[in-house]
């Protein structure tokens, strides 16, 4: 996994700051200077922790708060990475609904105080708009055949 990471570093460039902060991610947004833009690598996984340590989900919504606030402070431009929860099915484990709702419907809708541009949080950067579709291109459809009609004397 350590390599994976290094290698998403590697491709990111010098341009990029990644911040992989397992607990204390606003904390760590707070104390980053001088940076032009910040990669935070993984929001999911950040909940995840989060919820591992025992954190009850009124805990994870003031956590969540406290980054949306360090977020709303910042003085560089933010990409937040997260991963689609909920168009699964529903987990079977309490834990595991607890972070498909924290992850999903209850993080969805964050908003930091401060939304100067398109590509702040809050605002869903579509890779993919929509469903894959084959690139081949569509064929017309083909017309129907006229149905053959009996005349009498043809039936032997």
């Amino acid at each position: 996994m350590t390599e994976r990471i290094a290698a998403h570093v590697r491709t990111r460039g010098a341009d990029f700051r990644t911040i992989e902060e397992p607990l204390a991610l606003p904390e760590a947004l707070d104390a980053i200077d001088g940076a032009d833009v910040v990669v935070v690598d993984c929001l999911t996984l950040w909940l995840s922790n989060l919820l591992g340590r025992g954190d009850a989900e009124a805990q994870v919504g003031e956590r969540v708060e406290a980054l949306c606030a360090a977020l709303g402070r910042r003085r560089f431009h933010a990409l937040v990475i997260t991963n689609e929860v909920g168009l699964g099915i529903v987990p079977e484990a309490p834990l595991g609904r607890l972070f498909r709702d924290v992850a999903g419907a209850r993080t969805s809708g964050w908003r930091p105080s401060r939304r100067d541009s398109p590509g702040d949080p809050g605002t869903v950067l579509r890779l993919r708009p929509s469903r894959w579709r084959s690139r081949r291109p569509s064929r017309p459809k083909p017309k129907p055949k006229p149905k053959p009609t009996a005349k009498p004397g043809d039936l032997r």
